[in-house]
């Protein structure tokens, strides 16, 4: 009988124990991970129930808590809600967090490490626990102007200052208004976030960073630039420019748009068929740079990896090199399977603009505790070098050629020297094209760098549509706009 006892002693005593260790390694080792988990409801209520910190852009607050009378005690609000919901993202007590809200969360909310001096003194004086604000680099009239640009169109405008990498604006069309997902009504909440995630327009990903694109014409500075950079080529070096071109190991030839030539030699400088997009003459180009030289310069330009502004984008993709001649020769005009966004395309233009450096984007400039005082601030950072700065100076010289007197003349700023490239990028056999812009102002002294893509030929909605007519003058309403500022 003890043998027995003694048994089932040592049995519940390894049990008890067993539970204390499981016990201790959820709450020690996964604390954060359970806090930090978006679906744990109760740390957005517990959090509802601080005064969170404002999204700040200009000096106003576009995003700020207010106290309110029920169970939570304070109500996210979002001024312009739909103006920013692509930066700001999301706080919802039913829905967790997104975007600004969530990656700046520990400031917001106040519980970040830097903090600790203000809830020890909110501990001593007895004060209600604040949270941080967070200034973004958002310049409030080029946002302004890129909404009121893109107008009811579909697409995505990124503006970025080429020499630090600041995001001046970022607007994503469709969109949602966030206040809808802050409400305190759960199942109102719960019902707009459905309604959201299941639309066929997918309103809450943003196509300016999580929305790729064929780049069309716009991926024709990454393959001068490989040209340039080849030490094979410069702005001035004859090149061919067939009426059509038919890439090796196909039957099928690549015109141009509207079947028209690109010069009567069939041949042209590589600056003169950058400035009008010459399809062939670039398809041509691609073959017999080859797929490894480009897969290289797109990489050097930051595709096929995420940027962090500071939330995570999804990747911009150039194939790995091995493929087939005919898709080498698709792929240097911006089709086939390369894919971008508008954020990537506008990093390229900004390189270029700034002398061949790429510079790190970034939206969140300061933050700033309950006082005032400052607790964080980025600084611009460097990421690559894609291009020299010689390759910079020509490829700058080519793209103010497009806008003079090429394919980008209604980006024109009076009094204003504008470098760009328009695109036009097929995705379907019976669809429009969709539609870009990219470039940079002033082209001697560039002060921003933007990108513009309108899907299916936004309102002119037809297959004559074209980064020119339709992209372009959203572009030149951006440019005006932060160097009036």
């Amino acid at each position: 009988m003890n043998t027995t006892l003694r048994r089932l002693a040592s049995v519940v005593m390894v049990m008890f124990l067993a539970l204390m260790v499981s016990t201790t390694w959820i709450q020690f080792f996964h604390a954060d991970e359970l806090n930090d988990d978006n679906r744990n409801v109760r740390k957005i209520w517990a959090q509802f129930g601080t005064d969170r910190g404002p999204i700040v852009v200009d000096g106003e607050a576009i995003a700020q808590s207010t106290p309110v009378d029920d169970q939570f005690g304070y109500q996210r609000e979002y001024t312009q809600g739909r103006l920013y919901s692509s930066l700001t993202g999301y706080f919802s007590v039913v829905s967790g967090t997104s975007k600004i809200e969530d990656t700046e969360n520990d400031f917001l909310s106040g519980s970040a490490d830097a903090l600790w001096m203000d809830r020890l003194r909110n501990t001593l004086t007895g004060t209600d626990p604040q949270g941080s604000s967070v200034e973004l680099t958002i310049d409030a009239a080029a946002q302004q102007a890129a909404w009121d640009a893109l107008g009811d169109q579909r697409g995505a405008v990124v503006a970025v200052e080429p020499s630090t990498g600041k995001i001046l604006a970022m607007v994503s069309k469709p969109n949602y208004d966030p206040n809808d997902l802050a409400t305190h009504d759960s199942q109102a909440a719960n019902d707009a976030y459905t309604k959201l995630a299941n639309a066929d327009d997918d309103p809450l990903l943003s196509r300016a960073t999580n929305w790729t694109y064929p780049p069309g014409s716009t991926f024709k500075l990454v393959t001068a630039a490989t040209a340039l950079e080849s030490g094979d080529y410069d702005a001035d070096t004859v090149i061919d420019a067939p009426d059509t071109y038919q890439p090796p190991g196909t039957d099928r030839k690549i015109g141009n748009y509207g079947g028209t030539s690109c010069a009567a030699s069939g041949e042209m400088s590589l600056a003169d068929a950058l400035r009008i997009s010459c399809n062939t003459a670039f398809a041509e180009l691609g073959v017999d740079l080859g797929s490894e030289a480009l897969y290289d310069q797109a990489e050097a330009f930051g595709f096929n990896a995420p940027f962090e502004v500071p939330f995570s984008t999804v990747e911009s993709i150039y194939p790995e090199p091995g493929f087939e001649d005919a898709l080498v020769a698709q792929s240097a005009i911006g089709q086939w399977d390369v894919r971008t966004t508008p954020l990537q395309v506008a990093m390229t233009s900004a390189a270029i603009a700034n002398d061949g450096d790429m510079m790190a984007p970034y939206s969140v400039d300061t933050i700033r505790d309950p006082q005032l005082e400052v607790v964080q601030e980025n600084e611009p950072s460097r990421l690559d070098q894609p291009i020299s700065s010689e390759t910079a100076a020509q490829l700058t010289d080519m793209m103010v050629s497009v806008v003079e007197s090429g394919s980008g003349t209604s980006a024109q700023i009076s009094g204003v020297t504008v470098a760009g490239k328009t695109g036009t990028a097929q995705h379907g056999t019976d669809l429009p094209p969709h539609v870009w812009f990219t470039g940079f102002a002033p082209a001697e002294d560039p002060q921003v760098a933007v990108a513009v893509v309108v899907e299916n030929g936004g309102t002119v909605g037809t297959s004559e549509a074209t980064g020119g007519a339709v992209a372009a003058p959203i572009a030149r309403a951006v440019m005006e706009a932060v160097l009036n500022g």
